[in-house]
């Protein structure tokens, strides 16, 4: 990339760097959950609409789509950025804290729409030299299953895409890196409940009750030898128990107790053998204490693996321009992520952007009440968007005239 390209890039950065964050602050103090991104979904489709050079429109209620094409033909490049809030109450003591009781921003998302509409906006500027399209997908319900992705799908914006891209905040990275992985990045997150039912009566005559207490106790003990005892332990899989419900009183033992919990995988194969051991495990221990139960298991999104070749190119890209000091290799994490959708579709990559600082006590973890960012990170990030767009469409282009040489000669 040229100096001069790469200073006009430096300019605007500077120039949008307080309307970044502002954007984000404000996103970050009116949270919408899964489904229900109205107002924010307005309120891009707004910022979008003042671009000279972007088409928009509303591919579902609360999703907006917005589009750049070049003025030479060429290919399409998606950028994706996710909208949603968690049911979270947050107990940030900052000035955009959430307005709205039980609902937070604890993922980074209200930063990952700024940093894609200011994006956009400096893209815009490169219109006159941009070879082929670049589409802005702010998408609705990722933290949600079944998730937005598959929406958007469905409607058709991946339609001549090449490839997808997706920048995510991450607070475990320091401000100023990225991390960028090949392959396997993040896991399918399963979800399952389970219902212990045994014969509820007076705690003083535990003779006289079949304790689902005592029995739920040896349940979740248990799952876990199915991954200490059944599993590859060079394939990382997770089995949390999160929530266990049951009783009312301390005189009374319950007829029910009811847990939740997850299950994080990448291989295939253990996905689908993992709900039959725990059903296993499960009915011999009911058996065995003269107890009922019922177990649903759900499959949620598709693990995200990374195409290796973009991620290749995007280390280049990104190291060349940012200096190789500031890409690390990063290892797999479990958490999920329903970018895998668009990964069946077209190839792509999803990679981090550091926003932790120890410094500045920015060191919550995702989906913490306390969770924040080092807002430095915003404008890291734009750039990041910016230039891995260019970089990698330009790269594609190259590539599909290479293909066109004859090579018959």
């Amino acid at each position: 990339m040229g100096k001069e390209l790469s200073c006009l890039i430096q300019n605007y950065l500077a120039e949008l760097k307080d309307e970044t964050i502002s954007l984000r602050r404000t996103i970050h103090q009116n949270p919408e959950p899964s489904f229900r991104e109205h107002n924010t979904a307005d309120l891009i489709y707004s910022n979008l609409n003042e671009i000279l050079g972007i088409t928009v429109s509303r591919p579902t209620p609360t999703s907006v789509l917005g589009v750049l094409k070049g003025s030479f033909p060429g290919k399409t490049l998606a950028l994706r950025s996710d909208m949603d809030a968690l049911n979270l109450s947050e107990k940030n003591d900052i000035s955009y804290k959430s307005k709205n009781e039980g609902i937070m921003h604890a993922c980074g998302h209200d930063g990952h729409i700024a940093m894609m509409v200011s994006a956009a906006k400096i893209l815009a500027q490169f219109q006159d030299i941009i070879k082929g399209e670049i589409r802005f997908v702010f998408q609705h319900a990722e933290e949600q299953h079944p998730g937005g992705a598959r929406d958007l799908v469905k409607q058709g914006i991946l339609e001549d895409v090449d490839l997808i891209l997706a920048g995510h905040l991450w607070v475990a990275l320091e401000t100023g890196k990225f991390g960028l992985t090949s392959g396997p990045l993040m896991a399918a997150p399963d979800n399952f409940s389970i219902s212990i039912i045994g014969k509820g009566g007076h705690a003083a005559m535990p003779q006289e009750v079949v304790d689902p207490i005592l029995i739920s106790a040896y349940v979740i003990t248990s799952l876990q030898s199915v991954v200490s005892r059944n599993t590859n332990p060079l394939k990382p899989i997770v089995l949390s128990v999160t929530c266990i419900q049951g009783g009312s009183a301390n005189n009374i033992i319950p007829e029910r107790v009811e847990l939740k919990g997850t299950v994080r995988t990448f291989d295939p194969e253990m996905r689908q053998l993992i709900p039959n051991m725990m059903e296993n495990i499960i009915k011999g221990i009911c058996i065995a204490h003269g107890a009922n139960y019922a177990f649903d298991y759900e499959n949620g999104y598709d693990p995200v693996i990374n195409d290796q070749d973009i991620i290749e190119k995007l280390r280049k890209v990104l190291g060349e321009a940012l200096g190789e000091n500031a890409i690390e290799r990063l290892d797999p994490v479990m958490g999920g992520e329903d970018f895998s959708e668009y990964l069946k579709i077209v190839p792509g990559a999803l990679f981090f952007i550091g926003a932790g600082n120890k410094e500045k006590e920015i060191t919550n973890p995702h989906h913490h009440p306390c969770f924040n960012i080092d807002e430095t990170a915003l404008a890291n990030g734009t750039e990041a968007l910016v230039l891995s767009s260019l970089g990698l469409l330009d790269s594609l282009n190259s590539l599909e005239l290479f293909n066109k040489v004859d090579t018959s000669q």
